[in-house]
């Protein structure tokens, strides 16, 4: 099964943590790969080495891109967006996930660190050995939506941060 989820409000890699929990409990193993959230510390850092080895997070981006003082040349972010694919595809080949995460890869196709296109087709070329993958960030693609089995998207209706507040450790990070 391949799920998107997309939109501009919080929730989308909430609800992608949610599933690989629940997965997780049903005795399945999952790999979770960030495409953009890179060095940044978060609450799933350490619940990851709670859940091992059962999940697993690998951050491979660079960070976010363009924001939050990136100085970093938009080469270095694609680079790393590719890197993150052909890490996929040797997990993939590994037989060793049962649900594979692209987190925030929405993004990465949007920003054009990485053509859906290829996207796909490491999802094409794994579908048979893996049971679910998961995509995540705003402007999912459209290929990804027709793809997709399942697509939920994440509504902006009120935030705090409309308001000037930081986001909460814990609760968004």
């Amino acid at each position: 099964m391949i799920i998107v989820f997309t939109g501009d409000g919080k929730g989308k890699t909430t609800a992608t943590l949610g599933q690989a929990l629940r997965s997780i409990g049903d005795g399945k193993k999952v790999l979770m790969v960030q495409f953009i959230k890179g060095p940044w510390k978060s609450g799933e850092d350490e619940s990851a080495k709670r859940l091992a080895p059962d999940f697993k997070l690998v951050k491979i981006g660079r960070g976010f891109v363009g924001t939050l003082g990136d100085k970093l040349p938009i080469a270095e972010h694609q680079q790393a967006a590719c890197e993150a694919l052909d890490y996929i595809e040797q997990e993939i080949a590994s037989g060793n996930w049962n649900m594979i995460i692209l987190d925030e890869v929405n993004v990465a196709v949007s920003l054009n660190l990485i053509s859906a296109a290829r996207v796909l087709n490491v999802i094409n070329n794994g579908i048979d050995k893996i049971e679910h993958f998961i995509l995540t960030g705003r402007n999912a693609p459209l290929e990804f939506i027709e793809k997709a089995d399942l697509v939920t998207e994440m509504k902006d209706i009120k935030h705090p941060f409309e308001k000037g507040e930081k986001a909460k450790r814990g609760l968004e990070f």
